[in-house]
């Protein structure tokens, strides 16, 4: 899924300023919470917020953005987990193509999970 092509809610934000890690709407609170409360009980650096946009995509449905800050294994993995916890969809992005090491690009790419999947 290349996240150029969705539709951003808010307005003057641009999602290349943002970090790209989503939740599938209504659960980004609970998702986001649940995920900071796991970080501390492990041990692990990492802290994420809520922002106030979302995006739409055609095939997969809406999301809740957020920003984390902290170890990325954390991340990719707390979102794994809270995927398979809610059962809920999620974006986990920051992938740049294999052309990005021979021009600078500016797409950006991510996996839409449900749990382990990549759908």
């Amino acid at each position: 899924m290349q996240l150029n092509s969705c539709t951003i809610l808010e307005k003057d934000r641009e999602l290349a300023e943002a970090e790209s890690f989503g939740i599938e709407k209504g659960y980004g609170s609970q998702a986001v919470q649940w995920m900071n409360d796991e970080a501390k009980k492990i041990d692990w650096r990492f802290e994420a917020r809520l922002y106030d946009y979302e995006i739409a995509t055609k095939n997969f449905g809406s999301f809740e953005m957020y920003s984390w800050i902290g170890d990325p294994k954390a991340a990719r993995d707390l979102i794994i987990r809270a995927s398979n916890r809610f059962k809920i969809k999620v974006i986990e992005g920051g992938y740049k193509s294999k052309q990005f090491i021979l021009k600078l690009e500016k797409n950006e790419y991510g996996m839409v999970r449900k749990g382990d999947r990549v759908i």
